[in-house]
């Protein structure tokens, strides 16, 4: 594996990090925490029109950019290192790669062009009862009624299902599982919003009584869907724990070098020398796990699955102890909620635990490797 970044794709971080810094600062970050939709639309719309993010994925025929996941984890790795309020991860990472591995042409015809556009919000329901997408935890049913398909059951943790304008849900059709949109407004769809650690990613419990339902793609072939999403989503989270390794490990050097005690810089002290070189070295290590990852799914979609597992059990670890490193380093001020450290660290420990633990991984990797 060979992953090189070119012109186009440095120009492409640079534009996004452009337009974060100057759409999403941390200011606008915690505003935003406080709001009821928790995001932006007009930040929505711009990233839309102007950047075309939410169609990153999305074939050219049907208005997108027709990119592939190097690309995704590029723009993903700087709404990490900004903790971009938006949903981003669940409309263009989960809802878009659903219908493309869906082989539903129609449901692709019918809602990609909008995703693309900025004027349809995706997400996908799966869990039930805890965050670990399992087979055999899916409780969810879907019967047939007239000419479609009705739902009835409880979706946890959905990543901004409170304000999707499409949910595609995971549910037990007969002896299998199949996928089914659900649109905003739906009879028998209800809603509850989480309180979560993240502030600034929302989720989101949902309920389906008798709820209106088109099946997406054949209806024993969902969790074929399911599970090849899955590894394509532990892929894009680790692209997102880059960014905010990488930012947070900037942090703490800055304030090593700033910040003066007993007449020398504390970045002069071999304690806090050798804590932001071990930050260095799992942050690159992260990188390059994370690289060979997005490289793979574009390249070695074979081999998914097990680069997928080891980015994300190898990022998770090493975001989560950045963050705890950075408040470390900062000392006295980075143990108070105003320093933006918190806000890291918040969003560190939710990705940790987001689609199973870093224990999950690798017991999978292990069955993977010895099977």
């Amino acid at each position: 594996m060979t992953l090189v970044f070119t012109e186009e794709h440095d120009a492409l971080r640079s534009s996004v990090r452009a337009f974060l810094e100057d759409r999403s600062p941390e200011p606008e970050v915690r505003r935003l925490a406080e709001t009821a939709e928790g995001f932006d639309p007009e930040v929505w719309r711009q990233m839309s029109e102007m950047l075309g993010l939410p169609g990153l994925l999305v074939p050219e025929e049907l208005g997108g950019a027709g990119a592939g996941y190097v690309e995704l984890g590029i723009v993903l790795e700087e709404m990490g290192r900004s903790l971009l309020p938006a949903p981003f991860f669940s409309t263009a990472v989960l809802g878009v790669t659903t219908l493309l591995l869906s082989g539903d042409g129609d449901a692709q015809k019918k809602y990609l062009p909008a995703i693309a556009a900025g004027n349809l919000r995706a997400t996908l329901a799966v869990a039930e009862g805890d965050d670990v997408w399992s087979q055999a935890a899916i409780r969810t049913t879907a019967t047939r009624s007239g000419d479609g398909w009705v739902l009835d059951g409880e979706k946890d943790f959905v990543l901004d299902g409170a304000t999707a304008d499409l949910i595609l849900v995971a549910a037990r059709a007969g002896d299998g599982i199949g996928l089914f949109a659900v649109e905003s407004g739906a009879a028998g769809l209800s809603r509850t919003p989480l309180e979560t650690l993240d502030l600034t990613r929302r989720q989101a419990r949902l309920t389906f009584a008798a709820t209106p339902a088109t099946l997406v793609g054949d209806p024993g072939d969902g969790w074929r869907v399911v599970a090849a999403v899955l590894d394509r989503a532990l892929v894009a989270l680790a692209a997102e724990q880059v960014g905010g390794a990488q930012k947070v490990l900037e942090m703490a050097v800055e304030y090593a070098r700033t910040r003066v005690q007993f007449g020398r810089q504390i970045g002069s002290f071999q304690a806090i020398k050798h804590r932001c070189a071990d930050m260095l070295i799992d942050v690159e290590r992260a990188k390059a796990a994370t690289y060979q990852a997005l490289w793979t799914v574009d390249h070695e979609p074979e081999d998914i699955p097990v680069a997928a597992g080891l980015a994300k059990a190898f990022c998770s670890v090493a975001y989560f102890d950045a963050a705890a490193s950075n408040i470390q380093v900062h000392g006295g001020i980075g143990f108070t909620w105003e320093h933006p450290a918190h806000l890291y660290y918040r969003r560190a420990k939710s990705t940790h635990l987001m689609f199973g633990t870093p224990g999950h991984h690798r017991e999978a990797l292990l069955q993977k490797v010895t099977a």
